[in-house]
């Protein structure tokens, strides 16, 4: 598996991605009716942020992965990023290269540390490994995220200090 800089290509495999995710409505607060569009806006990074891809060696997109400054202003010596895994590809590492990947590229830009603002707390297999990568949860929004299945369930905060 090799993570790039995402390039125009790309999205032609990254949008379904995005679109599944969104419409299970269970991991991101992304509206389920997102358009391409509209998805295009939320996802693709512009400096100083970055959007990656993880390709298998047939150039496959099995992930994609977006980071930057969390705020701006006083706020931007801290980071942020968000990752978005294919179905088929989800147990074979590609959220903990992609967040490995992240959190590399954050240290040599010099961020302060990473932060994750809403991470949902039925997400157990990300939480598990965000926790193994150094993350705390240190703190969580009540009732803030409206699951399909579990109804209304906590958004944590996380953040690595580097």
């Amino acid at each position: 598996m090799l993570i790039r800089e995402f390039v125009e290509a790309d999205w032609a495999q990254v949008w379904p991605i995005i679109r599944e995710i969104a419409r299970a409505q269970d991991t991101f607060c992304y509206d389920p009716d997102l358009t391409p569009e509209q998805a295009r806006g939320l996802w693709l990074e512009t400096a100083p942020g970055r959007t990656v891809v993880a390709v298998d060696d047939d150039g496959r997109v099995l992930g994609t992965a977006k980071s930057g400054p969390n705020r701006p202003g006083p706020g931007a010596h801290i980071s942020t990023a968000s990752f978005m895994v294919a179905a088929d590809a989800r147990g074979r590492g590609v959220g903990a290269a992609l967040c490995e990947d992240a959190l590399r590229w954050a240290r040599d830009e010099g961020y302060a540390g990473m932060q994750f603002n809403a991470v949902v707390e039925s997400n157990h297999s990300a939480i598990r490994l965000y926790e193994r990568l150094g993350f705390t949860i240190i703190g969580t929004v009540p009732g803030a995220f409206a699951d399909p299945e579990l109804g209304r369930i906590g958004l944590h905060v996380m953040h690595c200090p580097f």
